[in-house]
């Protein structure tokens, strides 16, 4: 059996003096896609902060690649973030420069590559998307469902191990949505990632989860795989896949 590529143990954290994230430890297995769910304000997003150090864990052990992350110095925890890749929720792509450019941005800062190779790399992520006709397209020129595919191209650019996407579904039609998961999906095999995705789409939750983390209230209620989750019965849990969205 793998190791997990995240061991979390008793992570506290705290904004001033409340508590949002109470004791929480799970695993998060290699190179399946791990669904964080849970009602709004339950403390999803705030996990995921908190696992790669965006904010720093007030208590608890966070473990990325067998490396605990909390103490360790910044050249040593930049070397984590270099490994993963992030999909934010709005795609979060700069408006004022096109496609091209916005995914060179990780590539020109973190490599040494010459000019010609990043070209090159930028036009393989975008096919990897379905995307290679909007390379000089600015952001504004495409619909919601591209800029997405364009910002999980950039998220992917420098090949991570982990790939994390905030509600990547935010905002997309039903046939949109399905087009992402089953890209996502895709790309977790193509390029051998462990993925974490923060959601609320029932739909979603059944189309990729291997394993499922949910939260309630800043407390882990469950965590295990996705048939483990759907036979629980927890009634938080109940009621979460009986109604699809809190």
């Amino acid at each position: 059996m793998k190791d997990p590529i995240i061991q979390i143990r008793d992570l506290t954290a705290k904004y001033e003096e409340k508590t949002v994230l109470s004791e929480i430890s799970a695993d998060i297995p290699a190179n399946e896609i791990t669904v964080i769910i849970g009602s709004s304000g339950c403390g999803k997003t705030t996990l995921i902060k908190n696992i790669f150090r965006l904010y720093q864990p007030y208590s608890g052990s966070v473990k990325i690649f067998g490396q605990e992350i909390t103490t360790m110095d910044e050249p040593e925890y930049e070397a984590i973030l270099k490994r993963t890749g992030m999909l934010f929720q709005n795609g979060a792509l700069l408006n004022s420069v096109d496609i091209f450019t916005n995914i060179a941005i990780p590539l020109e800062q973190h490599t040494k590559l010459p000019a010609q190779l990043i070209e090159k790399l930028i036009k393989v992520k975008l096919n990897l998307v379905n995307l290679a006709e909007a390379i000089y397209l600015s952001p504004a020129e495409l619909s919601g469902g591209m800029r997405k595919r364009a910002a999980l191209a950039r998220a992917i650019a420098l090949d991570p191990e982990i790939l994390i996407c905030d509600e990547p579904s935010a905002g997309l039609d039903p046939l949109t949505s399905n087009s992402l998961d089953e890209l996502i999906m895709n790309l977790k095999n193509i390029l051998d990632m462990s993925i974490i995705i923060v959601t609320h789409e029932l739909a979603s939750i059944h189309r990729v989860a291997d394993n499922v983390i949910f939260l309630d209230d800043g407390k882990l209620l469950f965590s295990g795989t996705l048939e483990q989750a759907v036979r629980s019965n927890i009634p938080e849990l109940k009621i979460f896949f009986s109604a699809g969205k809190f």
